[in-house]
């Protein structure tokens, strides 16, 4: 592929095609994240093939990542962008409420025992499953919750994939929020807690219900996933 991508930035437009198909099964599964936003699933998929284009100019191999891994955001980026203009929500508003009646329950809560719910005791609260619960809290923080460091190391989510310095597209990638999402529901949630909530290995064990040893163990399992998921 880097021989394409070499003829294809040197303006080969039969090679950028060549690319186009060879990688349209990337750029279909970024457009598909977007199907339902009142775009025709085509025009997605051609926003995305733009993007994919831009990731083709910009990219450079002393970058040190795969091509794929410096595409994923360019494609997201462009689809993004023209949601965002064409003023289309970024997050549907179904999860956003879901999200804000979890923070509710969680503030409940919090008064009534005087200490941050375990995960089960927020999930009796809102109704919800643990992985519902999960999913809606990553899907609604912001990209720079990925920079926040945790209590217990001063370790952030970024510098545990070893991906610090990369720009903010990539670190809120689609890529990572569907690694994640792949993720078994209570490690779902570890890393929510971990590196988007800053708490200690500790705090995380009381809150699901288990010991450190084995937030410790989830935790490297976890990120040991999502290193090669996003590699």
């Amino acid at each position: 592929m880097t021989s394409l991508i070499r003829l294809a930035k040197s303006g080969d437009k039969e090679a950028a095609e060549t690319l186009i198909k060879e990688n349209s099964g990337l750029i279909w599964s970024i457009a598909r994240r977007f199907f339902g936003r009142g775009v025709e699933a085509e025009d997605l998929y051609q926003l995305g093939c733009l993007g994919f284009l831009k990731a083709i100019e910009g990219y450079d191999e002393s970058f040190g990542t795969r091509f794929s891994t410096y595409a994923v955001p360019k494609i997201a980026g462009e689809i993004r962008r023209f949601l965002r203009d064409d003023g289309a929500v970024k997050v549907s508003r179904s999860i956003k409420e879901r999200a804000n009646f979890i923070r509710q329950a969680r503030e409940r809560l919090n008064q009534r025992l005087g200490r941050e719910p375990l995960l089960s005791e927020l999930s009796a609260e809102t109704g919800l499953s643990p992985e519902d619960i999960a999913a809606a809290e990553i899907a609604t923080e912001t990209p720079d919750s990925l920079q926040r460091e945790n209590s217990d190391g001063g370790f952030t989510l970024e510098s545990a994939l070893g991906i610090d310095g990369m720009e903010d597209e990539v670190v809120e990638s689609i890529a990572l929020r569907e690694a994640i999402s792949m993720l078994p529901q209570k490690e779902q949630m570890l890393i929510f807690l971990r590196f988007y909530k800053g708490l200690t290995q500790d705090k995380t064990a009381k809150i699901l219900g288990v010991s450190q040893v084995q937030v410790s163990r989830m935790e490297k399992k976890a990120i040991e996933f999502l290193r090669k998921a996003i590699a």
